[in-house]
């Protein structure tokens, strides 16, 4: 076994997207190879209704899979192909957008006024950039949850974990993707495949990851740029932690255990032309998206 060594520790960046929704952007919109095949992930976390209902109204996306997983509230949403539903909490919903889709996603917070998700962008590879689109919409009950004799719990929501496997399959970059909880003072180790990049991103409670340098909140990188080195009161909520190669990552939880999302994915390992939400593999194939949204063919 081999531990995987934390590479990279960042924070979040407040950001205005949709029709003026306030998120925090956990990364996007940098170097895509630092996390091939993941492009973005967005944690849209409110308990201000006026902060997310504008919603993100009608945009196009093609190229890519959006993974949109809901804690609390809902999500209603909508597309081109006539398809509607609502998320609620606990679902997902893996959106395979392919050749061309134009989609609107409007979140409602629950009856505190709570909204919470996230929303993760998986690129496609060229073979797969122009394929029909499709959805997977998996409720929350339906989603593995497994618990281990000291506490520790994962929902699977794709991928294979402690032989268990999530409802979310048929994904090109064999992705895994993990809800985890690790008890107040725990120590837990887990296995990732050592061909795979991961991520995790935590999101409750507090605690380190082995190999890292510092505790989360002591000292961490501004987000991908490393031009500056800041000191943070927090303990690990909203912490990005990038991981080298190796086949096993190590987690110490703190006083107050800790939650988080540990994603993997194969490398694509292709060229990426990428604007907003259309991510092709040359600048001419952006372009012909770019008029074909003009003209009105861009739905096929």
């Amino acid at each position: 076994m081999s531990i995987r060594p934390v590479t990279h520790i960042g924070t979040t960046q407040p950001t205005l997207e949709g029709a003026g929704v306030r998120l925090e952007r956990v990364f996007g919109f940098q170097d895509p190879e630092r996390l091939d095949p993941f492009l973005l992930l967005d944690d849209f976390r409110n308990d201000r209704p006026q902060d997310y209902l504008k919603g993100f109204p009608w945009h196009p996306h093609r190229g890519i899979e959006t993974i949109t997983y809901v804690l609390a509230g809902t999500v209603e949403h909508g597309d081109s192909l006539g398809n509607t539903g609502n998320l609620g909490a606990g679902d997902v919903q893996w959106m395979t957008a392919g050749r061309g889709i134009m989609h609107q996603e409007m979140p409602k917070g629950d009856a505190g006024g709570r909204m919470h998700g996230f929303q993760l962008w998986a690129n496609l590879p060229s073979s797969l950039k122009m394929t029909e689109p499709r959805y997977q919409d998996v409720k929350g009950q339906d989603i593995p949850v497994e618990t281990d004799d000291d506490g520790t719990s994962a929902r699977i929501i794709c991928g294979e974990f402690w032989g268990k496997r999530g409802p979310v399959d048929g994904i090109a970059a064999e992705p895994q993707y993990l809800d985890i909880h690790v008890p107040a003072g725990r120590k837990k180790r887990f296995k990732v495949d050592t061909h795979k990049q991961t991520f995790a991103y935590v999101f409750e409670g507090s605690g380190r990851f082995e190999g890292a340098s510092a505790p989360f909140g002591i000292l961490t990188e501004k987000e991908f740029g490393g031009e500056e080195l800041k000191i943070r009161d927090e303990t690990g909520n909203r912490s990005l932690v990038i991981f080298g190669s190796g086949d096993e990552i190590v987690v110490q939880a703190g006083d107050e255990g800790m939650r988080f999302l540990l994603v993997s994915g194969a490398p694509i390992r292709e060229p990426v032309a990428w604007h907003g939400p259309i991510v092709m593999n040359t600048h001419e194939e952006l372009n012909q998206a770019v008029r074909e949204l003009r003209n009105g063919t861009f739905i096929r």
